[in-house]
């Protein structure tokens, strides 16, 4: 929904005040600077705090916190920087090794919780971002899309290039790929900066292309970097996490969950939260008011440097009912604030097509008096048997949530 911050005659209003006062802290909350005569000016306290890392041992994996009745084991380890995960109907997973270049297929033959099948089935300098899709799976790097067809045993063809056309990667180079009910792609573009104005349109982005990366256009804009995303199974409604900006202080900016809608713009780098304006960089060509006025904002808040990556809707037969059609949502976990915060899973819950809020799944990754982690979490993904697969890229494992 759009809103409106402040009325450039509500700005003038104040200036007398400004001139009056030259101290009050108070006053920049409601001053926004119009044009470059007048200041643009924050103040703000930033930290730097990255917990220590510690191995993902089997202690520290039991003591892991989860609803009643869920239990969680390691699916595989071993793996490197695992990133994305996607599942086959036949129970084949795939997950990327961002950092080793290769895509490796896991299986659990045997029905015991545990990969005991392994095997590299696609070697593709950075590949991230992994999709399903009429027995292909596309692999995305930082500026290439391939397809590869899908065997019988879930080994893969040799992937085909379909576009090489995506934006240079800066500070988010992870690009992530799904499927909408349309059958049409859709691509997430990170931003190269912390918050600038883009030289590539491209950047800040979610794109729209057809199943072979052809007609590519923009969907979505002035999204940071919108990593998880996905329809509602009952609604069709695209929603998207996206990352806030770094550096404006514990409390800012917010993660936000978006309704994500063809043609809008979410306000990045200028306009955060519900209408708070970013001091630098000012927009170009207009206000701040305009800006907002032309900014859809976040359909709800989560706690800020929290840093959240895949995002699934549940849709297995494992887990309770009440889980059914609510989204799980990776929280990789802060290093822009004075304390942790994030390192877990997150249950959304929706009512009625339209989500009401957050409330924990999994924690206990940090430990050591919140001094150190086991695992910084990313990939998401529903296995065939319903239970949930997730990757920690630190330790280099896959874990198996369950429900008894």
């Amino acid at each position: 929904m759009k809103k409106f911050i402040f009325p450039s005659v509500l700005v003038f209003c104040f200036m007398g005040l400004f001139f009056a006062c030259t101290s009050d802290d108070d006053f920049w909350d409601t001053f926004i600077p119009e044009t470059e005569e007048d200041p643009t000016r924050d103040q703000n306290s930033t930290y730097v705090f990255r917990p220590a890392v510690v191995e993902a041992t089997d202690q520290r994996v039991n003591q892991l916190k989860l609803p009643q009745g869920f239990s969680i084991l390691k699916f595989a380890e071993n793996l490197g920087e695992a990133r994305i995960i996607v599942t086959s109907e036949a129970g084949h997973v795939y997950v990327s090794l961002r950092s080793e270049g290769e895509v490796l297929l896991l299986e659990d033959t045997n029905n015991d919780g545990m990969a005991d099948r392994r095997e590299t089935v696609a070697t593709l300098e950075n590949a991230h971002g992994l999709a399903i899709h009429n027995n292909r799976l596309y692999i995305v790097t930082i500026k290439e899309i391939y397809a590869a067809d899908i065997n019988e045993d879930g080994t893969l063809g040799e992937p085909e290039l379909l576009n090489s056309s995506l934006p240079d990667g800066g500070q988010h180079p992870n690009r992530t790929i799904k499927f909408g009910p349309d059958g049409m792609m859709y691509v997430t573009i990170g931003s190269t900066c912390n918050a600038c104005i883009e030289p590539n349109e491209l950047h800040a982005t979610m794109v729209q292309a057809n199943a072979n990366a052809g007609d590519m256009r923009i969907y979505a804009e002035g999204l940071r970097n919108t990593i998880g995303f996905g329809w509602h199974p009952d609604t069709g409604v695209l929603w998207g996490m996206d990352h806030g900006i770094d550096m404006l202080g514990d409390t800012e900016q917010n993660e936000e969950l978006n309704e994500i809608m063809e043609g809008e713009h979410y306000g990045w780098p200028h306009i955060f939260d519900d209408g708070q304006y970013n001091p630098n960089p000012r927009p170009e060509d207009m206000t701040y008011v305009e800006f907002a006025e032309m900014s859809v904002f976040p359909e709800v808040h989560y706690t800020a440097h929290a840093a959240p990556m895949e995002m699934e809707f549940y849709t297995g037969n494992q887990f309770p009912t009440e889980y059914q059609n609510d989204a799980f949502v990776v929280f990789r976990g802060s290093w822009n604030r004075s304390h942790p915060v994030g390192y877990k899973v997150a249950r959304l819950i929706f009512e009625n097509g339209q989500p009401v809020g957050f409330e924990d799944f999994l924690t206990g990754f940090l430990v050591n008096n919140n001094n150190a982690h086991f695992g910084r979490l990313v990939g998401l993904a529903i296995h065939v048997d319903g239970s949930l697969l997730l990757t920690d890229d630190t330790n280099g494992v896959m874990y198996r949530i369950s429900y008894n």
